[in-house]
């Protein structure tokens, strides 16, 4: 799979690039507040599917709560693979990269979100920001994290989590967090897609060839391996300098701003 750190940045990225896009009705963000909570909220979620294996970094996000409750998906993960696995399907041992990395699973559980702040509102919305701001930070901060430990991860989600509630419009909340929600888990799985190992995307309701858990992937000469040198090299310096941009053009007047700025440089087109 591909490693944390793209899998968090890449999440912002897409997270500001619908953001920009996202019609209002549907949760769009109408300030650069919104944008940005949209963004974390996203980056967060792109790491959500890894929480089916007790051995991955952001099972370790919330300390011991996160590691029972990796332990418990994974287990989930493994039993719906095996009820729903096809005659060329194998065995296995675990249920990571099964459930949680399928679009079935994205599109429940932006929905759920999406039913649960509309059920419980501000409470749902600071628990939902808790969980995928907790992931975000791992993610996007490894190493403080790692330094500083799971306790402090957990504090600091916890005060951003009640900051940031507060950026989502109660009219249009419920359906902002639970589309930013799956976009996070669609853009883990296309990450995961690039990878050697590929993706059960749109298992189990897509059959092929006797088998219900095919994985989505690239061809061999081009897939790329999980912390190999394109990745750390590459893609995620890329993704990173990409994501910085657009947080910049995502603030409120700062594309007329440079645009002004280009064409009295004579540089605009």
């Amino acid at each position: 799979m591909v490693m944390g750190p793209t899998h968090a940045v890449s999440g912002a990225l897409v997270g500001l690039i619908v953001a920009d896009v996202l019609p209002r009705e549907w949760g769009g963000p109408t300030s650069t507040a919104e944008a940005f909570a949209f963004a974390a909220v996203c980056s967060g979620a792109a790491l959500l599917p890894d929480l089916d294996t007790a051995q991955s970094t952001v099972s370790r996000s919330f300390g011991p709560i996160s590691q029972v409750a990796a332990r418990g998906i994974d287990k989930v993960s493994l039993g719906y693979y095996s009820i729903t696995k096809g005659r060329r399907d194998g065995k296995r041992r675990g249920g990571h990269r099964t459930m949680t990395h399928t679009a079935l699973f994205a599109a429940l559980l932006g929905t759920g979100v999406s039913l649960l702040v509309s059920r419980f509102d501000r409470a749902a919305v600071i628990a939902v920001l808790f969980v995928t701001l907790g992931l975000a930070l791992r993610g996007l901060f490894g190493n403080w994290a790692k330094k500083n430990g799971w306790f402090t991860v957990t504090a600091v989600a916890a005060v951003l989590s009640i900051l940031t509630w507060r950026w989502f419009p109660g009219e249009v909340g419920s359906t902002g967090l639970g589309v930013a929600v799956a976009l996070g888990c669609v853009t883990h799985c296309i990450g995961d897609a690039i990878t050697k190992e590929g993706i059960p995307f749109l298992a189990p309701f897509v059959p092929w060839r006797g088998s219900r858990w095919w994985e989505i992937k690239l061809p061999k000469m081009i897939a790329i391996r999980a912390g190999g040198p394109f990745e750390m090299g590459i893609l995620g310096p890329a993704l990173t300098l990409a994501t910085v941009a657009f947080a910049v053009w995502s603030i409120d007047g700062a594309p007329e701003y440079i645009m002004e700025t280009l064409e009295a440089s004579g540089l605009a087109f």
